[in-house]
């Protein structure tokens, strides 16, 4: 393609374009109808110079000028009760439910690595000394010690609040360097295995492993999947990087990132939920059985969520990105 013949040939109708959409809200019938031919030829040619000519200041012209006539062509959205709905009932769990192949074996490796430290912790008494001197882990692992206190050290609501806080911070770490290869993922990842391995093993090497447990499985069923499905959606974007597929890599990223972006507001809810039991159902006053059923049930409901209606939505095409009509034009890809 010769771009200055092509854009010689083609500045006229883009001027026009923009003309119309200067006062598009007081068009006639025929210019209406004119609007709306300018603005499929023009995205069309938004296709053939990013195909064919990628010159950056006429693709961002185009760009800004097609972004203009969809928007008066078919109406600004606004987001509505109902598109909330939708995400939490179609979009967020498709996402999930699409993104099984990353997170549940992400989840299989990290619980059999939290074993693998929390066996070397308990029964290594090495290892104990370069984590702290014998009467420092005494304190930590007594009746009423800093593994059982921390639970019941604040207000509940407060409590609750800045364990959200902590929890959202690590899922969105994780989903937002997912494009740096997913390496600050791992790194994330790590850092709580590391620590939780570590306060199983101190506990066990203690005999209080079943204290520990009842402590921890109310809440951290949910809470921990949480963190693994943000783990395994931040890997799939660093392997996107690697390998996008049939599509182009700027494609491919800005779908899977807007994905990511929907996930890091579902997952918020989900840790909200998961941060009120640890504030409200962790340090009660129930039987441990009781308390570990309820965090049992709170994750198998999630589970439902995901494979029930997630799986639906994904049958139906549903994939946790916005819908086709928002997202930008895009330059066709050569088979």
């Amino acid at each position: 393609m010769d771009l200055d013949v092509f854009v010689s040939a083609h500045r006229a109708e883009w001027d026009r374009l923009d003309a119309l959409l200067r006062r598009h809200r007081r068009l006639s019938g025929a210019e209406a109808d004119e609007l709306v031919r300018l603005y499929q030829r023009a995205a069309t040619h938004l296709s053939q110079v990013r195909s064919s000519a990628p010159d950056p200041d006429i693709t961002e012209r185009l760009t800004h000028l097609v972004a203009r006539a969809r928007s008066a062509v078919t109406g600004a959205h606004t987001a509505s009760w109902r598109d909330a709905a939708r995400f939490f009932t179609a979009g967020f769990p498709a996402a999930v439910y699409r993104s099984r192949t990353w997170w549940v074996p992400t989840a299989l490796l990290s619980i059999v690595l939290t074993v693998l430290i929390a066996w070397w912790v308990g029964t290594h008494n090495e290892v104990r000394a370069t984590i702290g001197a014998p009467e420092e882990l005494r304190e930590m692992t007594r009746p009423g010690g800093q593994y059982e206190s921390y639970y019941s050290s604040h207000p509940a609501a407060s409590f609750a609040a800045q364990v959200w806080t902590n929890n959202a911070q690590a899922a969105a770490l994780c989903l937002a360097f997912g494009a740096l290869l997913g390496i600050p993922v791992l790194w994330v990842l790590f850092q709580n295995v590391l620590n939780l391995g570590v306060g199983i093993g101190l506990m066990g090497s203690a005999g209080r492993l079943d204290t520990f447990l009842g402590l921890l499985l109310p809440h951290g069923l949910l809470e921990l999947t949480a963190v693994f499905v943000a783990a395994g959606t931040g890997l799939r974007l660093g392997w996107t990087v690697i390998d996008p597929g049939p599509r182009s890599r700027r494609t491919a990223l800005a779908q899977e990132g807007r994905s990511a972006l929907g996930m890091a507001l579902g997952l918020a809810a989900v840790l909200l939920v998961s941060g009120a039991v640890e504030a409200f159902v962790t340090p009660s006053g129930l039987p441990t059985w009781a308390r570990i059923l309820i965090g049992v049930l709170v994750e198998l409901a999630f589970l439902g969520y995901v494979y029930v209606l997630g799986r639906r939505a994904a049958g139906m095409g549903e994939t946790g990105d916005i819908a086709v009509s928002d997202r930008s034009a895009e330059a066709p890809t050569a088979a």
